[in-house]
């Protein structure tokens, strides 16, 4: 009975060694429970994955090939592994080209772009919707912004009747030498004035620019709010048109009243 007991235990795949230390004070009989557990162990154990596999192949002469580890000849092909009953144990894929990984680097990084985009997209959302509440509060921030710009417009147009009244009396000495060349300290003065004007001039007409894109940049977001507002779910409507927020735009237009205050302070160099 005890026999029948280790020999059960044998066959369903315990501890040979806990075997052996169970029976150890019985004489003579280990060798002969070590031959029967030896004989009852399952068939599949000599096919574990440890063991080495089977590889088959059809290479591209259509000739049957099979090996003890992957076929070189069959790369760009299907290998099947199989184990010693015959039995599939997997199915190795083909090794892909360089062509074909750079395709599948691409798709990936397609991929992880527009999940990226995706999450920027739904961030975006909550973010305007946790600044604006309503219509209202989206107004009083686009009058701030446009209020910002407009000071910096009033700051360049007080420069530029500043550099004009500084003109006329350079203009006036130069009547004096007429057809004759000009002294170099006025010829000096005269050309400064004309680029602090030139730079002046340029200036204003970036911050009408300025003040047209932080409207445009309101108007893309009140759009995308309005839906939001009825209901639309975050991150649904697709990337935001636009490539500012709010905040970026309130501080280009800060440092665009900043740039010009100061132009307004500095003197023309004589």
């Amino acid at each position: 009975m005890f026999l029948m007991h280790v020999m059960r235990w044998a066959s369903d795949g315990r501890c040979l060694e806990a075997m052996r230390l169970s029976v150890a004070r019985v004489p003579g009989v280990l060798p002969t429970l070590l031959l029967a557990a030896a004989m009852l162990t399952p068939a599949h154990a000599a096919d574990a994955p440890s063991t080495p596999g089977i590889y088959s192949c059809t290479d591209d002469q259509g000739r049957k090939r099979t090996s003890d580890r992957p076929i070189a000849e069959c790369t760009a092909k299907e290998q099947r592994v199989l184990n010693r009953d015959g039995s599939l144990r997997e199915v190795k894929p083909p090794t892909p080209t360089a062509e074909e990984r750079a395709e599948a680097e691409a798709r990936e990084r397609k991929a992880n772009e527009a999940r990226m985009s995706a999450a920027e997209t739904l961030r975006r959302d909550r973010n305007l919707l946790a600044r604006y509440r309503d219509e209202d509060t989206h107004r009083r921030a686009r009058a701030n912004a446009l209020d910002t710009g407009k000071l910096a417009m009033k700051a360049s147009e007080l420069r530029l009747a500043q550099l004009a009244a500084e003109r006329k009396p350079l203009i006036d000495e130069a009547e004096f030498y007429k057809g004759k060349p000009l002294p170099p300290k006025l010829k000096a003065a005269i050309d400064a004035n004309d680029a602090a004007l030139d730079g002046q001039r340029s200036s204003m007409a970036n911050q009408e620019a300025e003040l047209v894109r932080v409207n445009r940049l309101y108007d893309i977001e009140l759009e995308r709010l309005r839906k939001l507002w009825a209901g639309a779910r975050p991150g649904s409507l697709g990337p935001l048109r636009g490539s500012q927020s709010e905040a970026a735009v309130a501080t280009t237009a800060a440092a665009t009243t900043a740039t010009a205050a100061t132009s307004a302070t500095s003197p023309v160099k004589r």
